[in-house]
């Protein structure tokens, strides 16, 4: 099959080849009325010296643009063609900065008013300049608005000799971006290019774009202009990360596949008007200690990230999709107890699992993006076995706080906590929190991802301590832990009652598995559901009557339940979301561009089916009746993007919004750039955001 993306470029070039046949060119003189141009000396020419002459273009209403070297998606770069005296020699043209225009979905690079493109020209030292024939050249350009494109053709003349000074090259000079100094670096990574560009750090940066000036990349595969770019940067370097696409063929076609240049060249847009014009060359491009850029705010320190990381994981702890751990813990800080040190030893237990468990995962997730892969936070519950597992998970612990079966020295039974038991609830704990993020945690994890790897390390260590903190204060605060209720027969009571969360976390996760598989999906991990459960009735049927061998039952309906879910078969993907009241576009890079060219307000909201604290936030804030009738009267573009499944075009947006994970909730006011909402959304804040929006006009 032949890529959307490809078919709606294909059908742009048609276009284009229509309206050349259908519209008649103006052969001579300096263009078309749609889109004059003159040919201008800077001055007269000296032997052995350059000499500067530029096309100036004057379209003849604002509507009409010009075009960059490389078009982008659509579009034609012009094309000269110079008759020159002997041994004179023409080199590459100069552009002022061009602006991004999204039609339809495609991405032009292009001119909007009047603009001059510079052309050098090498005099020999021997040239006669003053008696010199006339220069001339045939330009073909494109001139186009919104709607249509008319090819266009200039037969320009100069005579050198008759060339006086011209007072506008001065703007014309000034508008050309300057070339840097020195090379900047190329590597390809699976999905981006990443381009490593040598900028004075004390640079002020704005709204960054990098306009690539080679349009193919090799071995199949071109710029994806209308996705998004990220940059980092760290000292004197700024990395920018272009996505790349494969230009799709049907199977049937041979071509011949090039090879990766060996150079590519770029112009970096640094905002307000301002860009460099760098070459770059294959090479390293070295990823250590460089922080992502935010619309150049000054980015936090380490401590700063420590500190949210902190405060974010004490506050997953109120948070909706970790209440299931807190009935983990009320169970083992009530057994705690009045012993100081045992009470002690269980907080330091519990601390090192969970520390345990978010520096792992935070491991896994800096090595998996060190290799290209486009993960965050909570990735993989993205995996359909990582979800089975945590279904019989908590389907366990829910028929444990019943009674069904005791685990010794787990703080979940009964009895009294012993510190390998804290440590396993510390593990439980972390790795069932995972599917949330709150208030602080959204920098930190975004930050953690691209700075240099032993901090984000810590980073999730500082997550790991905030979430373990409330059992740290218990086990080292006396009067904290005096406060407890006394241990008693209360207890068991209170541990049955804890069944009832639990079995709604089982319940919300045999959800997901439906909507990640089906329901033949669905039916396969109940029959595995079932055994579990009749292997656990076994093993405290054992434990009841005091027989040996309830270890041997458990620890093979654990190998037998592993190798069920592994040879469960991969389910096919479903359909991402479910219906909503705001009747949303799917997300995409493409997407998002057209519907911010609309100039309408825009609303995307990021979530998934695992995480429990977008799934609250989506019924008290967005689905709701109001907030349709307040986005529909503002004309607000809603658009979801479902990260339940892997989406690299989300997990790069998150990236380039330094978020580790979901729920991301971003707003984009008419012509404007994107605003972080809160990750916990009150309920008339989209209707407060839709009534101060108004479309641009």
């Amino acid at each position: 099959m032949i890529d959307a993306r490809i078919m709606e470029r294909v059908a742009a070039l048609v276009m284009l080849v229509a309206l050349a046949l259908a519209l008649p060119l103006k052969a001579q003189g300096p263009g078309s009325d749609r889109m004059p141009v003159d040919l201008v000396a800077e001055g007269a020419p000296l032997p052995g010296e350059t000499w500067m002459v530029a096309l100036h273009f004057m379209p003849s209403t604002p509507e009409w643009h010009g075009y960059w070297s490389n078009p982008g998606d659509a579009g034609l770069g012009m094309e000269l063609e110079w008759d020159l005296p002997d041994g004179w020699e023409v080199g590459e043209p100069l552009y002022p900065l061009p602006k991004r225009l999204v039609i339809g979905g495609l991405m032009n690079h292009v001119y909007e008013g009047d603009y001059a493109v510079l052309v050098p020209i090498a005099v020999p030292e021997n040239a006669a300049v003053a008696n010199v024939a006339p220069i001339s050249v045939t330009a073909n350009y494109l001139a186009c608005t919104d709607k249509i494109c008319v090819p266009q053709q200039a037969r320009l003349a100069l005579d050198p000799a008759q060339s006086g000074p011209d007072p506008r090259f001065g703007a014309w000079r000034a508008a050309i971006v300057p070339q840097l100094d020195s090379s900047a670096q190329f590597e390809f990574t699976p999905t981006r290019l990443r381009v490593g560009i040598p900028i004075p750090a004390e640079t002020v940066l704005g709204d960054l774009h990098l306009f690539l000036g080679t349009p193919e990349l090799g071995e199949g595969d071109r710029p994806d202009y209308t996705g998004v770019q990220t940059f980092i940067s760290e000292g004197n370097l700024l990395v920018a990360e272009v996505p790349i696409e494969r230009i799709a063929v049907p199977d049937n076609v041979e071509i011949a596949v090039e090879p990766r240049p060996e150079e590519i060249t770029g112009i970096l847009d640094l905002g307000n008007g301002r860009g460099v014009r760098f070459t770059a060359l294959q090479g390293d491009v070295p990823l250590e200690g460089v922080k992502p850029i935010r619309g150049g705010g000054a980015e936090p320190v380490l401590w700063q990230l420590l500190a949210a990381a902190l405060f974010g994981g004490l506050l997953l702890n109120i948070m909706p999709c970790v209440f299931p751990i807190l009935s983990l813990k009320a169970l083992s800080l009530a057994k705690a107890g009045g012993d100081e040190s045992a009470a002690r030893r269980d907080a330091l237990a519990y601390t090192a699992g969970v520390v345990l468990a978010c520096t792992a995962l935070g491991a896994t997730i800096l090595l998996l993006r060190s290799a290209g892969e486009q993960v965050g936070w909570a990735f993989q519950l993205q995996e359909p076995v990582v979800v089975v597992g945590l279904l019989l998970l908590a389907l366990a612990i829910t028929v444990n706080f019943l009674g069904l079966f005791e685990v010794p020295g787990m703080a979940i039974s009964g009895g009294a906590p012993s510190r390998g038991g804290s440590f396993s609830t510390g593990l439980l704990a972390a790795f069932v929190a995972t599917p949330c993020t709150g208030p602080f945690m959204a920098v930190a994890l975004g930050a953690a991802l691209v700075i240099r790897p032993i901090h984000g390390l810590l980073v999730f260590v500082a997550l790991g301590i905030g979430l373990a903190l409330p059992f740290l204060l218990v086990g080292f605060v006396p009067a904290v832990r005096r406060r407890l209720p006394k241990p008693g027969a209360w207890m068991e009571t209170f541990r049955r009652w804890m069944a009832l969360p639990m079995g709604l976390t089982a319940l919300a996760l045999a959800w997901l598995v439906w909507r990640i598989g089906g329901w033949d999906y669905l039916a396969l991990v109940l029959v595995l559901a079932v055994l579990a459960l009749a292997g656990l009735a076994l093993g405290g049927l054992f434990q009841r009557r005091a027989r040996s061998g309830s270890v041997a039952v458990f620890a093979g309906l654990v190998v037998l339940l592993g190798i069920g879910a592994a040879l469960l078969p991969r389910p096919e993907a479903q359909a991402a979301s479910a219906e909503s009241l705001l009747d949303p576009i799917d997300y995409s890079e493409a997407a998002l561009a057209e519907a911010r060219a609309s100039g309408r307000p825009v609303f995307i909201w990021f979530t998934a089916d695992w995480c429990v604290t977008c799934k609250v936030n989506e019924g008290v804030a967005i689905e709701r009746e109001v907030t349709r009738a307040a986005f529909e009267e503002a004309g607000v573009i809603a658009m979801r993007g479902d990260w339940t499944q892997p989406d690299e075009e989300i997990s790069r947006m998150l990236t380039q919004q330094g978020a580790a994970g979901v729920p991301l909730y971003l707003w984009y006011a008419p012509g404007g750039e994107a605003e972080q909402l809160p990750q916990v959304l009150t309920p008339d804040l989209l209707v407060e955001k839709a009534r101060n929006s108004q479309p641009r006009r």
